[in-house]
């Protein structure tokens, strides 16, 4: 996200006019949101913003706040980079001094070997190249949230004008930078990880079906009937003629998905969309975002739906 808020910052009290106390007198009365020490944006310009586009507006404030040079890795720089993840998260940045890592003023900082670190400057601000910062998170968040980032990078990013990375490519990059431990896990995300997955909300889904032994569904299933070309479903179980669906809030609200419709029309042509699914002998099930902050509610809706588990390696 590149049109972030405009920051306020209690050291330019002489260009805004208005003190630090000034500033926290807003805060308090509701009419400034203070994102850090010193750090201020209009209380209006940040409730606006998604919990990620929030989260990205930290690492700014950050980065402001920081006099020494500062490297931002992990979900701080994927967040600069436009790369999605999941979950609630500290600003992180890098050190380079094998301390052991620190954390100081809401940052938390990890050891990296100068010499296996690409820097780059997006935005304003250092961060980790892309290929390191899928890594690291490959490298050191649970497989369920890891996936999200491997997944997207494994795509063409139409909007930056990146290209899509291969699998061979990231493990190329991973030798020899990581330990034993790290590259299992580097190894099981990436050889997990499908370009074909729409959206991060649906890499989610996937990588949580897995974690709950769920069999693997086949991602953009084309379905036709008599009229012709229905779509691409999320998920497809063949076996059991059963569709999954999830349901992000794009599909309804940005101008890409919607193609000049409405909201609502968007939404009766989805449900126009779904009927006809359901003709061809096809079960439905749809989640949204609620669902996946709860994998146990995800979990009992899939086998509701009647979504087979996994059978067992000594039975293949």
């Amino acid at each position: 996200m590149t049109d972030i808020p405009r920051l306020i910052l209690a050291r330019d009290s002489a260009v805004h006019g208005a003190s630090a106390k000034d500033l926290a007198r807003q805060a308090k009365s509701g009419v400034l949101h203070r994102v850090r020490r010193g750090v201020y944006v209009e209380r209006a310009s940040w409730a606006a913003l998604k919990p990620w586009e929030q989260y990205r507006l930290r690492v700014s404030a950050a980065a402001e706040t920081f006099e020494s040079r500062t490297v931002f890795a992990r979900q701080s720089a994927a967040s600069v980079h436009g790369i999605p993840t999941i979950g609630s998260h500290s600003v992180c940045a890098l050190t380079f001094r094998n301390d052991g890592g620190r954390s100081r003023a809401g940052v938390v900082r990890h050891f990296a070997d100068p010499a296996g670190v690409e820097i780059r400057k997006v935005d304003g601000l250092l961060v980790t190249d892309r290929l390191r910062t899928v890594l690291d998170l490959a490298a050191h968040t649970p497989f369920v949230e890891a996936v999200v980032p491997v997944d997207h990078i494994l795509k063409r990013d139409r909007e930056r004008g990146f290209p899509a990375l291969g699998k061979e490519e990231l493990l190329a990059a991973a030798e020899g930078r990581y330990s034993a431990a790290a590259m299992r896990r580097i190894h099981a995300v990436v050889s997990f990880a499908n370009p074909l997955s729409g959206s991060a909300g649906e890499s989610y889904s996937r990588a949580l079906m897995h974690a709950a032994g769920f069999e693997p569904p086949i991602l953009q299933q084309e379905f036709r009937d008599q009229r012709g070309l229905i779509g691409y479903t999320d998920f497809y179980w063949k076996k059991a003629r059963l569709v999954g669906e999830f349901d992000g809030f794009a599909k309804y609200q940005k101008e890409e998905y919607l193609n000049g419709m409405t909201p609502a029309e968007a939404v009766v042509k989805e449900k126009e969309r779904e009927d006809r699914i359901r003709a061809t002998g096809c079960g439905v099930s749809r989640w949204v975002w609620r669902e996946l902050m709860d994998p146990a509610r995800l979990e009992k809706k899939l086998l509701a739906a009647g979504v087979p588990r996994r059978p067992a390696r000594s039975a293949l």
